[in-house]
């Protein structure tokens, strides 16, 4: 029986079995030529009895199978496909029946750095995460030698593929878009295998130390533009009120008198030795006509 969903590895219960049915044999076989004093003076039905549990005991620990609540057992009799079973208890025929377990829980696959170039022509590295579980047990063993090994190789290819059309702002800024295409193409490869992709995540994306300064000059140029226009639409904001401020006073002369005071009242709070005094514009006007009717006269 092999072992198909942790690396190949064989379960230790059936290992510990055939080492011991070898320890038994290596024993018997030395001591077959002495068998004759050894049980002499036993029943021969003894005998017969005792080989008939020793052939049984085998037999059932071939034969009985126990599947975990998360696995399958898939069922090959004389080579040919039979089904998947479990989980639980069953039996099997011994030498005729071969077993292959496949581990239903979720799989994480980590998927190592690839190197690729952008639609832009920017080198990067970039490795993700693959989350799948297989919904097939059947199609899993016999579409595909090795499922998960697959699975990594298309995760692999089709990362190269999807990240080498997209540029590298797309890269950086749309992460979530590329996720959900790298886990509808990696699930259209695998479902012949019987295999669900949940989710694919990109986990890290290195790009040159050239390209990194480069792009924080590009952020840094970015926000003194925005910040040279959030300046401007202040003065313009600022010169639009003052028109109106002073379309108001010119409709109101009291409101120009009621400024000048409510200045000279700021002027006084302040703690200053030097006190500037501003003169009315229109006692100007005043005393120049004034002087301008005296030199006539």
């Amino acid at each position: 029986m092999s072992w198909r969903g942790d690396g190949g590895k064989r379960p230790k219960g059936e290992l510990w079995i055939q080492i011991l049915i070898w320890v038994l044999l290596g024993l018997i076989i030395p001591l077959s030529r002495d068998l004759p004093s050894l049980f002499k003076g036993v029943p021969m039905s003894l005998i017969g009895i005792a080989a008939i549990v020793a052939i049984v005991i085998l037999f059932l620990s071939s034969a009985i199978k126990i599947v975990r609540e998360y696995e399958r057992g898939v069922i090959f009799r004389l080579g040919r496909l039979v089904g998947a079973k479990g989980p639980g208890l069953f039996f099997i025929i011994p030498i005729v029946d071969k077993m292959v377990k496949v581990d239903l829980r979720t799989i994480t696959l980590d998927v190592p750095p690839q190197e690729v170039i952008t639609r832009d022509n920017v080198p990067v590295h970039v490795n993700a995460v693959v989350y799948f579980r297989v919904m097939n047990p059947t199609d899993a063993v016999v579409q595909v030698m090795d499922f998960i090994e697959a699975t990594r190789q298309i995760s692999m290819t089709t990362l190269r593929s999807v990240l080498g059309k997209v540029e590298l702002d797309e890269i950086l800024s749309e992460r979530e878009k590329l996720n959900q295409e790298l886990q509808r193409i990696i699930d259209e490869h695998t479902d012949p295998w019987g295999i669900k992709v949940i989710t694919v995540e990109i986990k890290d994306v290195k790009i040159p130390q050239e390209m990194q300064r480069a792009i924080a000059r590009q952020a840094e140029a970015e926000r003194e533009r925005r910040s040279k226009i959030i300046n401007a639409e202040g003065e313009l904001q600022a010169a639009e009120k003052l028109r109106q401020a002073a379309e108001i006073m010119q409709r109101s002369p009291g409101a120009l008198q009621l400024r000048y005071l409510q200045t000279l009242s700021e002027i006084a709070t302040e703690n200053a030795t030097t006190v500037v005094f501003p003169v009315p514009i229109d006692l100007l006007s005043a005393l120049r006509g004034w002087r301008g009717s005296s030199t006539g006269e």
